[in-house]
């Protein structure tokens, strides 16, 4: 994965806020030109432009920090000729943000409840990153296509439903191809987690909504499932 791709989604993140707040304040040249076109200069200047202005830009810190359970979900997804991804419960982009830097031309909606959340990634796809786009709301209510995504993406989001089988209706409906869902393995203190989802729990939900073909796997605490989506017919 390309370092410098990380420094672009920061850089686009500081033109979308100046765009929508205007601070910070940009020379054309920084906030106009397409983004592969700066050099490492500009793209520093911009990133210590928003620095300045106070944004907080650690959401793009790069490969060093990516989760075992992110590497894990792009590992499969390279594997994939996919088009369109939906990702469920965005938050502060531990997945959403390494995924874009990997695959730059892909097309993806970022779906969180909180405004403020929904308000990064709407401005992330203004300032340059016209493959993205931003919804705020409960994911299982959005009116989304049927099979409008290629992949559908759940992690770390189940556990905090009250009734997780609606979103994983929902995200069977939505995606052509596969669901993906990460969850914790254990028990844990996060007030937050309010379902202990198992592989048997997940098996139940996923075959009370009519899939059946999964496939699991586990990597450091978290619970990994791939779900094939069935044909339609």
């Amino acid at each position: 994965m390309d370092e410098r791709r990380f420094d672009m989604l920061a850089a686009a993140y500081v033109r979308g806020c100046a765009l929508e707040t205007g601070a910070p304040e940009l020379p054309a040249r920084l906030s106009d030109a397409p983004l592969e076109e700066l050099d490492e200069a500009e793209l520093a200047a911009l990133l210590r432009a928003g620095a300045a202005s106070g944004l907080k830009l650690h959401a793009f810190k790069g490969t060093k920090t990516l989760l075992p359970r992110v590497k894990k979900v792009l590992g499969f997804l390279r594997g994939l000729d996919f088009d369109g991804l939906v990702d469920v419960g965005s938050g502060r982009g531990a997945f959403l943000v390494p995924f874009l830097a990997q695959f730059p031309d892909a097309r993806a909606a970022a779906v969180d409840l909180l405004p403020y959340r929904a308000e990064f990634w709407r401005r992330l796809a203004a300032g340059g990153v016209p493959g993205l786009c931003s919804l705020c709301g409960d994911f299982a209510a959005l009116e989304f296509e049927p099979r409008s995504a290629d992949v559908v993406t759940l992690l770390e989001v189940l556990e905090h439903m009250p009734e997780p089988e609606t979103a994983v209706r929902q995200a069977l409906r939505v995606a052509r191809r596969f669901v993906v869902v990460s969850v914790p393995s254990q028990p844990d203190d996060n007030p937050e987690h309010i379902q202990l989802l198992t592989k048997a729990r997940l098996t139940a939900l996923f075959a009370a909504a009519g899939c059946a073909r999964l496939n699991f796997d586990g990597v450091n605490g978290h619970l990994i499932l791939v779900a094939s989506v069935p044909e339609e017919g």
